[in-house]
């Protein structure tokens, strides 16, 4: 399941996810808040936390979420990646060198200065 987190600027998309997350997941509640998003901003930032009860993410997930990032590629700006999850924090500091912006991953203890770092 993935959640919209509120609190955040209009140019940041927030979410965490919980349990299985699935491709219907992202068709939605990510999709639609991108686009929603990317109508009213240039450029957009990016914060995505794993839940202590995610379970783990569908293959079907993973393609819509590189469809997604690939498809608005140049509309990025930032990403933080809130993760204890050891597969997530190595998968996204190894792709980073491909982000056209700035991307940092953040342990679950740290995301406090995760939510400051994609706001400021």
């Amino acid at each position: 399941m993935i959640e919209v987190l509120p609190g955040f600027p209009d140019n940041v998309l927030a979410f965490v996810c919980h349990e299985q997350v699935t491709k219907q997941d992202y068709e939605a509640v990510l999709v639609p808040a991108v686009e929603k998003a990317l109508r009213a901003h240039e450029k957009l930032r990016l914060y995505y936390e794993t839940a202590p009860d995610l379970a783990g993410i569908d293959a079907g997930a993973m393609w819509e979420d590189t469809k997604v990032g690939m498809g608005h590629f140049t509309r990025w700006e930032k990403f933080a990646v809130v993760t204890d999850i050891e597969w997530i924090s190595r998968t996204m500091k190894f792709f980073s060198f491909l982000m056209p912006g700035e991307m940092r991953v953040f342990k679950a203890d740290e995301t406090q200065a995760a939510r400051e770092w994609i706001a400021a």
